[in-house]
């Protein structure tokens, strides 16, 4: 038992993957009846999304001073906003292109086909239904993006309200209730191997080990996909800041690879920073605002992870989107990256956000928990390379790029640096 709690949630959940498969070859459809519980465990984390959703973003937007920000501060969260929008719509195209959820009839397991509800909705339904008329209805019936736009426009005002009234507690409260809320989903991951099991155990029980056939594509697809976006980042960049492609690669690797080891933004955040300034010569000022900013506000790789799976899922049930439908999947996807939760599980947290949105079931959730340790490589590495790639473009617009320190050897620069101080 001591063996077991000393584990990382990430192996927990891969044993209880491999188990559930397993117990579900082996004894059938007579899984079918433990179902319950693993239904038990996706109504607990759904039950506090709202809340989640509503109170990080209230923080992240609440935290911004909008006199300090000025120029700069828009001119950052517009490239935040069009990479991640970019990033959605990227790993859309994907999906739709190499359909890595098509083959497999998952209406076996509801008993009945997912409403088509993306093709009765106009573009312009689409768009007015962003909108909330009425917020606690919003919340009420779970209409994410409703309660994004509100979030939003909370924490907005929260920020000016801070200026006109710097003893208002309002912004402080909302991170005192957020880290309950926090505390209170971290809890609940705790039991997520054991309803990752049940939930496995009894779907392949009833399906058959074929369930699973399409991670493998789907894990291909979002890999390739992650690694054509950063070579069109790369591109970008390297072209619009007047630097060499392979220099730029170099000089991110080691913060690529702290990423890619510790699939957290969170813990490579003091190697970006450093190395920002110390090998790439983004000035001081660039560097420690869009950078911590861009953990919250700019998750690429976030974004481009809901958005191919809502696609793959969506195909797996036979769920055909119209264009409207296909626009909602790349808006829903970007307005749920700012609500990234630093939290175990994290992937299936955000997953838990977005998947009843498009009428799909939460079970499916449960398939995708095996591969959620190499999906969050992938995503790590994107939220956290196109949080430098932003800043450099920023920093080339403010002229905060020293080329001298970019092209020169990280040794030299780590020696300069060392008689300055």
């Amino acid at each position: 038992m001591d063996n077991i709690k000393k584990m990382n949630m990430t192996t927990q959940i891969i044993i209880a993957t491999i188990l559930g498969v397993l117990v579900g070859v082996l004894f059938g459809e007579r899984m079918t009846a433990i179902n319950v519980i693993g239904n038990i465990f996706l109504r607990l984390i759904q039950m506090s999304i709202v809340l989640l959703v509503m109170g990080q973003i209230i923080e992240a937007v609440g935290n911004l001073n909008p006199k300090q920000l000025g120029r700069l501060g828009l001119k950052t969260v517009i490239v935040f906003m069009v990479s991640s929008l970019l990033a959605a719509f990227f790993g859309t195209l994907m999906g739709v292109f190499f359909q890595p959820g098509k083959g497999i009839d998952f209406s076996l397991i509801t008993g009945k086909k997912v409403p088509k509800l993306g093709a009765s909705s106009s573009l312009q339904d689409t768009i007015l239904n962003f909108f909330p008329n009425n917020i606690i209805h919003s919340m009420a019936q779970g209409m994410i993006v409703q309660v994004i736009v509100f979030a939003v426009l909370f924490g907005l005002a929260i920020s000016f309200v801070r200026l006109e009234n710097p003893d208002n507690k309002l912004l402080q409260i909302t991170i005192d209730f957020n880290s309950v809320v926090l505390k209170m989903i971290s809890f609940i991951m705790k039991f997520a191997p054991i309803g990752i099991f049940f939930i496995l155990a009894s779907t392949v029980g009833k399906m058959g080990i074929k369930v699973l056939l399409p991670l493998g594509k789907y894990l291909a697809v979002y890999g390739l996909s992650t690694l054509l976006f950063l070579f069109i980042w790369i591109i970008v960049v390297a072209l619009y800041c007047h630097v060499r492609p392979a220099r730029l690669i170099k000089n991110m690797m080691q913060m690529s690879m702290m990423a890619l080891a510790t699939t957290s933004s969170a813990i490579t955040l003091p190697v970006e920073l450093k190395d920002a300034q110390e090998k790439l010569g983004i000035k001081e000022k660039v560097a420690k605002l869009v950078l911590p900013l861009g953990m919250s506000l700019n998750s690429n790789g976030s974004a481009m992870h809901m958005a191919i799976t809502l696609v793959t899922i969506s195909q797996i049930y036979g769920y055909s989107h119209s264009a409207g439908g296909y626009f909602y999947i790349v808006v829903l996807s970007t307005l749920a990256s700012l609500a990234n939760a630093v939290v175990p599980g994290a992937g299936l947290v955000s997953l838990s956000i977005v998947i009843p949105q498009m009428g799909l079931p939460m079970q499916s959730i449960a398939l995708f928990a095996g591969v959620d340790w190499f999906v969050g490589m992938l995503r790590t590495i994107l939220n956290v390379d196109s949080d430098v790639f932003s800043a450099l473009i920023v920093a080339k617009g403010e002229k905060a790029i020293d080329y001298a320190i970019f092209n020169r050897d990280s040794q030299s620069v780590k020696l300069e640096m060392t008689k300055i101080r």
